[in-house]
């Protein structure tokens, strides 16, 4: 099924020094953060075509399993979407990098059995707009996979995070938001949860903003029996 190739308006994302900055510590939490494992375990048992917002420089693709037979990547912004386009030239699986945003998907409804949200939902600017479309283009019965991260349950790290969404974080960090509960979002916006765990990242040492995360699946309600 081919991409739509509605690209998005000029520098719809633009967070040029936050990417470059981005892509060269992002490999180093994976490595000394444990997060390459947690990609692994994300997207394990996927199959048929995924689509994955927020592809960043495309550190997921080395984890798709083979019964995965096509990635449509979707990331915005440009420094970023390059090096995902070198990733993806490097992966196991077909991967097809786009330029689009996540509130506004250049594909078809129902066109994917799978949808990946990776550290992610964080920065979108809608939440809820971007989960209407990841439930637009799954068919009945797909399956979101998410790693997020999110609200603290102390109270004293919580505040600390509404702060700093109130001011500087956003802005040093691309967009990001520490706070935002992905998990009921996603039940919000009409998936069936499937399952999760509370995680931190890293899992020893100081707790930071973003420690506090979730790794979960969900799925798109099958269409209803016919009487």
């Amino acid at each position: 099924m081919p991409v739509c190739r509605r690209t998005p308006p000029r520098d719809a994302v633009h967070h040029p020094l936050f990417a470059r900055a981005y892509a060269r510590l992002s490999p180093l939490a994976d490595e000394r953060a444990g997060l390459g494992e947690l990609r692994g375990e994300l997207l394990a048992g996927l199959s048929g075509r995924v689509i994955e917002i927020g592809a960043g420089n495309g550190l997921n693709f080395p984890h798709y399993p083979e019964t995965v037979s096509e990635v449509v990547a979707i990331e915005p912004e440009r420094h970023l979407r390059r090096l995902a386009t070198r990733a993806g030239l490097r992966a196991g699986v077909p991967v097809d990098v786009v330029p689009g945003v996540a509130e506004a998907l250049p594909v078809k409804s129902e066109g994917f059995d799978a949808a990946v949200a990776c550290l992610v939902l964080c920065s979108v600017r809608d939440v809820r707009r971007a989960l209407a479309e990841l439930l637009r283009v799954l068919r009945p019965g797909g399956e979101l996979r998410f790693l997020e991260h999110g609200r603290a349950e102390g109270r004293v790290l919580a505040t600390t995070q509404r702060a700093l969404d109130r001011t500087v974080w956003p802005l040093m960090f691309g967009g990001c938001h520490t706070a935002r509960e992905a998990r009921s979002e996603i039940a919000a916006a009409g998936f069936e949860p499937l399952g999760h765990r509370r995680l931190r990242i890293p899992d020893r040492g100081p707790s930071l903003p973003t420690s506090p995360c979730v790794l979960g699946a969900a799925r798109r309600p099958s269409a209803p029996s016919g009487p």
